[in-house]
């Protein structure tokens, strides 16, 4: 899973073996630096099957007190490094609550699922639903079935990392009503440049009175 040793690999060179390391391509120069300075190095590597070792490169010293080589050691830190990014998501996302709260537009976040993670209190009082509501919703709960296709190729696209205009489109509120909003879209990354969740800002469109303004 980590490198492609067979048998016939004995005795053969690092430099001529394959890896299934992403990103990686200074084993041969990090083993040297071990052989050279025999200070052991810890790595983080990741697979391109995803999985995350830390790589220990350690002096081999025989019975005799002699550098005869390197052991390459790797220990599995996928967990970790799995609730590490979960860890910086949700701060992201505590971080990104307290810039919204004030805000007079209805703000929203929701994953790539369509699960609602973030309402804040402008959204409360457009569209009906609490906080502790909304937060138990998906976005289908929220889009009108005549439009609903569109929406959701909508937050397909943004998934993607396309860049969307805003655009005219419908909301359901609580009490059923079917509201004109303008949509801004934009789409949240964590540190590795991966999309996780789409923020939307969401303003009510005010039909203009008719017949108001005549003598």
């Amino acid at each position: 899973q980590i490198i492609n040793l067979i048998l016939t690999d004995v005795g053969r060179p690092v430099s001529h073996i394959v890896s299934n390391l992403a990103g990686y391509d200074r084993l041969v120069a990090d083993v040297q630096d071990v052989l050279n300075t025999l200070i052991p190095k810890d790595v983080e590597v990741q697979t391109r099957a995803g999985a995350w070792y830390t790589m220990r490169i350690l002096p081999y010293r025989t019975l005799d007190n002699v550098i005869e080589g390197a052991v390459i050691t790797f220990f599995d830190i996928t967990e970790r490094k799995k609730a590490q990014e979960a860890l910086r998501e949700a701060e992201g996302l505590r971080r990104l609550a307290v810039v919204v709260r004030d805000a007079f537009d209805a703000i929203t976040v929701q994953d790539l699922r369509g699960r609602i993670l973030t309402w804040n209190p402008a959204a409360e009082k457009m569209f009906g639903w609490s906080e502790a509501e909304a937060l138990a919703l998906n976005i289908r709960d929220r889009i009108p079935k005549g439009s609903r296709e569109h929406e959701l190729a909508v937050l397909h696209k943004l998934g993607r990392g396309e860049v969307l205009a805003p655009y005219q489109t419908q909301r359901i509120a609580k009490n059923g009503q079917i509201m004109e909003v303008w949509l801004t879209t934009t789409a949240l990354v964590n540190e590795a440049g991966e999309i996780y969740a789409v923020a939307t800002t969401e303003r009510a469109i005010v039909a203009e009175k008719k017949g108001q303004g005549h003598d």
